[in-house]
């Protein structure tokens, strides 16, 4: 072979290497889910989603010419396992971005010992404590932290006018005794009082007791018409079967969270008919429809998970953030998650046309706005969106939507009772 074909052999070669290196190629985000324990159903449900949506990224061109690949590490719903499993994501591993926790008693530890001092990207989809804003306003943040649900803060108060809506004159709350269940509770009280509400009595708990008899028996002094209970679906389930077979009156307020087939298959349909709740809500968008199309055929779960629409959000948005900032670079994935949510974007959402579509306008440096299963969203510099908030009941054992109240509904609200 003369040396002329030799070069020309070895170009070929060379060039139809290429195609493979860049299939090669991978993206790794770190993700820290509450697989196990309290919160299990909405952490398994949240990397399922964001597991989708990097599919669908991946198979409409990949983000950077990369594949987006998770490590999904469990939390067990415990703060300082968290803690752990995220120091190995961010110290050894070098992830740029860690999404995850769910709830805010592993979001916050995770944000203030790990992803803040190393100034690497956050994104919670369901952490909803005022804690992770007053953080941010303090500049304990780094700037980092993002979440795709609006602040108890906020819900708070829709809750309260809901209540009064819907009836509740005298409510016994129950709460989990942690960061999220603590501030839920201290905002819905003084709205609910302020509406012409009354409180009879407020009962924390700890949470994987065998038995809540005692906090059930305490709650029921000052012969409440309801029960407000602030938890997740297992101890949720066990702490309303106790209240019920203590002759407790059948009407409930639920948080967000208890928006669960496992928490109503538990309790039993026939109880929960006078249940009702708020979650953060949705502005349904082509990206909802998808979704729910598509969602259950992917994981085996029910979109309806109140997890699940916002985590695929998460990964949605950090899978276009990295595409946007050309790899890996926390810093650079940090500024880009703005940008793929510019209001003068061209509108995108989800599933692997419209994130090709995506690809292809951040190729050609042209502005794109991501617009997700739970409606158009930006965030503010502290990485917190606004509502709208979603009013449901559970009837016949299924969740139903009864209505919906605006960010400015409840503004208004909170601003009239100051």
């Amino acid at each position: 072979m003369t040396t002329t074909m030799k070069l020309l052999a070895a170009a070929l070669l060379a060039a139809t290497a290429m195609p493979a290196a860049a299939a090669d190629c991978k993206i790794e985000i770190g993700l820290v889910m509450e697989l196990t324990g309290p919160a299990g159903e909405y952490g398994q449900a949240g990397a399922k989603s964001v597991e989708m949506a990097f599919r669908d990224i991946n198979e409409a061109g990949g983000a950077a010419g990369c594949d987006l690949v998770t490590d999904t590490r469990d939390s067990q719903s415990q703060g300082n396992v968290a803690v752990d499993v995220a120091t190995q994501l961010v110290q050894v591993k070098k992830v740029p971005v860690v999404i995850g926790g769910i709830i805010s008693s592993v979001s916050i530890p995770i944000l203030t010992s790990v992803t803040a001092p190393a100034k690497v990207v956050q994104v919670s989809p369901a952490s909803s404590s005022p804690t992770l804003t007053a953080l941010g306003r303090d500049g304990k943040t780094n700037g980092m932290f993002f979440r795709t649900i609006t602040s108890d803060a906020l819900q708070g108060v829709a809750a309260a006018k809901y209540a009064i809506d819907k009836g509740f004159k005298k409510l016994a709350v129950i709460h989990v005794n942690n960061d999220f269940g603590v501030n839920m509770v201290a905002e819905f009280k003084r709205a609910y009082e302020a509406l012409g509400g009354t409180v009879v009595s407020v009962t924390p708990y700890n949470e994987k007791q065998a038995s809540y008899a005692s906090e059930v028996t305490a709650a029921m002094a000052g012969e409440p018409d309801g029960l407000y209970l602030v938890s997740y679906p297992v101890d949720g389930a066990t702490i309303a079967r106790t209240w019920i077979s203590q002759g407790g009156v059948q009407k409930f307020l639920l948080n967000d969270g208890m928006n669960s087939p496992d928490f109503i298959g538990s309790v039993g349909a026939e109880y929960l008919n006078e249940a009702y709740g708020t979650s953060s809500g949705t502005s349904p968008t082509a990206s909802t429809e998808y979704f729910n199309a598509n969602y259950k055929a992917f994981s085996g779960i029910e979109p309806s998970n109140p997890a699940a629409d916002r985590s695929y959000d998460a990964g949605a948005i950090v899978g276009l953030a990295v595409a946007k900032a050309g790899g890996a670079d926390s810093a650079k994935i940090r500024e880009a998650i703005y940008a793929v949510l510019d209001p003068k974007g061209e509108p995108i959402h989800a599933g692997k046309d419209e994130f090709a579509k995506a690809l292809k306008l951040i190729a050609e440096d042209k502005p794109i706005r991501y617009e997700g299963v739970i409606g158009p969203v930006a965030f503010d510099q502290y990485g917190d969106i606004t509502g709208p908030f979603r009013l449901w009941q559970i009837k016949d054992g299924a969740v139903t939507t009864t209505g919906e109240m605006s960010t400015d509904d409840v503004a208004a609200i909170k601003a009239s009772i100051k």
